[in-house]
């Protein structure tokens, strides 16, 4: 055969089986093609994205973000028996500020998450921020886990930077896991969306705690007081195992319906997005704000306040057992707070149901500020006290605020919106950190307990004058306005990921 000739049969050969993605059906279908010399083209078959596979998706998309923002909820609550493990280990050496610092890590490190991951999840999809935030968990888990150092204080360093990595991947876990169990729930059943995002949201967010708690109280049965180094980074350790339990199922996943729908992939009009939700953002931000300078600091070193109040044993110090089981009991308080709201954000209403849990910590920080020296002798009672102040603070703004900042925005800005509220929530929980040891030294712990009355009032207040009264309605009604809000005022874009995009996604996951 001649070099011409053979180039011709190549070429041929090439024709038939080349492939655009404008010849791949979205349906399902199979496509042929015949060449000039009859013979037929390979055929090119994309599996359909049923209605039977968008359902499941949409359940592991749910249990995957439930599972997630457990793991979120072990890493926060982490540090609260450690610090008193390292406190012990290295008196010396872990000082105030290095116990702020290693705790404001995370706190951090989410906020750039939120941040970053929430504008993620808008522009390259659910699926692309979901998986970004589960890499982050497990190489900055690790990185914590395997912590060293020449010095307990390069020790220290390493582990500030590890947790900040751990922390972007949990603050990116809220905006991205969130808004996509909100969409999925939507899908699945728009008048129960409310009860079911809690339920895969903050639930497991708060079972995360106790569970923190539960299983360093193990590792401290099995290793003992004399290995507290193997202790903590046990515990450390298994917090990447979580994330790593569900990576697959994260990756197989497809982007939601009403995201493929409503994305806008071109110029997004922020000053029109600003003009619409302004009102929204100040009540979103300005709650989550509040809940989180009071929730935060109180979580993280609730164990080191126990540690004061837990009678003492002979050696002068209390008992690290007695503190953890103390701590877990405490934390099992948030609980019935989580189930609660569940059931009330669809009666009262979310907004109501919010307004009615900042009262709790106005009322319970009252009581146990005013009367710290005389509850804390009954330390049952200062448990229980304790526990119900943070129930009330769960079933309000910890249920609704991330139901409600994921309700009020439009899918094509809601990571964003949802990311921008939550990572100013978190700058309220880096405040509070610090100034929270401030507050004790120098006016006393009843006075933090004073304090969380005042934000509460403070929070009732956002809550009426600038959080929106959201409804079950199914969230493509408010997309829909949105969208003619800016076509009214000279929007000319697009919503809706393009064809070749949803294509792919479909293929990735065959």
């Amino acid at each position: 055969m001649s070099s011409l000739s053979k180039m011709s049969s190549d070429k041929d050969t090439t024709n038939s089986t080349t492939t655009t993605w404008s010849n791949i059906p979205l349906d399902g279908s199979s496509t042929t093609s015949n060449t000039d010399n009859g013979s037929t083209s390979t055929v090119v078959r994309e599996e359909k994205v049923s209605d039977t596979r968008r359902k499941i998706s949409n359940i592991f998309t749910i249990l995957s973000s439930g599972f997630a923002l457990m793991s979120d909820g072990y890493q926060s609550s982490l540090m609260t028996m450690v610090n008193v493990v390292f406190k012990r280990l290295y008196p010396s050496e872990y000082s105030a500020d290095v116990a702020t610092r290693v705790s404001n890590a995370l706190l951090i490190g989410a906020i750039a998450g939120q941040i970053v991951i929430g504008f993620a999840c808008d522009r390259m999809g659910r699926k692309t921020a979901i998986i970004l935030t589960t890499l982050m968990i497990i190489v900055g888990g690790s990185l914590a886990t395997g912590a060293v150092g020449l010095t307990p204080a390069g020790m220290f360093w390493m582990m500030t930077v590890a947790r900040g990595v751990v922390g972007f991947g949990v603050g990116g876990e809220y905006p991205a896991s969130s808004t996509s169990a909100s969409e999925a729930a939507n899908d699945h059943d728009a008048s129960k969306r409310g009860p079911i995002f809690i339920m895969v949201t903050n639930l497991p967010q708060s079972l995360g705690s106790p569970m923190a708690i539960a299983f360093f109280l193990v590792c401290l049965a099995v290793f003992g007081n004399d290995r507290l180094d193997v202790v903590w980074r046990t515990c450390m350790g298994f917090g990447v195992l979580l994330p790593l339990a569900i990576f697959y199922f994260r990756v197989k996943m497809l982007n939601t319906k009403m995201y493929e729908k409503s994305a806008i992939k071109g110029k997004v009009p922020y000053k029109l997005v600003l003009s619409y939700y302004w009102k929204s953002l100040i009540g979103t931000c300005g709650a989550w704000f509040l809940y989180d300078f009071v929730t935060f600091p109180n979580c993280l070193f609730s164990a080191s306040i126990l540690d004061e109040v837990v009678p003492k044993g002979p050696d002068g110090a209390a008992s690290l057992m007695k503190t953890g089981l103390w701590q877990m009991l405490l934390g099992s308080f948030l609980i019935p707070g989580v189930l609660i709201g569940a059931y009330m954000c669809d009666r009262p209403g979310r907004k109501n149901t919010m307004m009615i849990g900042f009262l709790g910590y106005v009322v319970f920080g009252l009581v146990i500020g005013l009367a710290y020296d005389k509850i804390t002798a009954i330390l049952p009672l200062f448990v229980v006290l304790y526990g119900l102040m943070q129930c009330f603070g769960n079933l309000g703004p910890g249920d609704m605020l991330g139901l409600l900042s994921s309700e009020s925005y439009a899918t094509s800005v809601r990571g964003t919106a949802y990311g921008i509220s939550a990572a100013v929530g978190k700058s309220g929980a880096a405040v509070g950190v610090q100034v929270f040891a401030l507050i004790q030294d120098t006016l006393g712990t009843q006075a933090t307990f004073i304090i969380v009355a005042i934000c509460g009032l403070a929070g009732i207040l956002v809550t009426y004058f600038f959080i929106p009264n959201i409804t079950a309605e199914d969230l493509s009604v408010r997309d829909g306005k949105f969208e003619t809000y800016l076509i009214d005022n000279g929007w000319e874009g697009k919503m809706g990921v393009p064809e070749e995009e949803k294509a792919i996604d479909a293929l990735e996951n065959v």
